[in-house]
């Protein structure tokens, strides 16, 4: 499969936790679709210190992995929302 383009989309979103509502990501998103990943080299602006937990409600949002070969976040359902 083909990576993920390295220059990426130009659009960036702003991502919350839906529980306490604190910024999480400033990111570089493609598509109109729901957020189900996110490439780590993608995030334009992290607010975390982990990129995994809430930095202050500390609930887990993300879990790492490879997608096609490149450091993604997986978003778990339902904690979070982005504008």
């Amino acid at each position: 499969m083909a990576k993920p383009n390295k220059k990426g989309p130009v659009r960036t979103v702003d991502i919350f936790c839906m529980k306490c509502r604190t910024q999480l990501f400033k990111y570089r998103k493609g598509g109109k679709g729901a957020l189900v990943k996110c490439f780590v080299e993608r995030i334009v602006e992290d607010y975390t210190e982990d990129q995994i937990h809430c930095q202050t409600c500390k609930i887990e949002f993300a879990r790492k992995t490879l997608i096609r070969g490149t450091p993604a976040l997986k978003i778990v359902g339902g904690k979070v929302h982005f504008k």
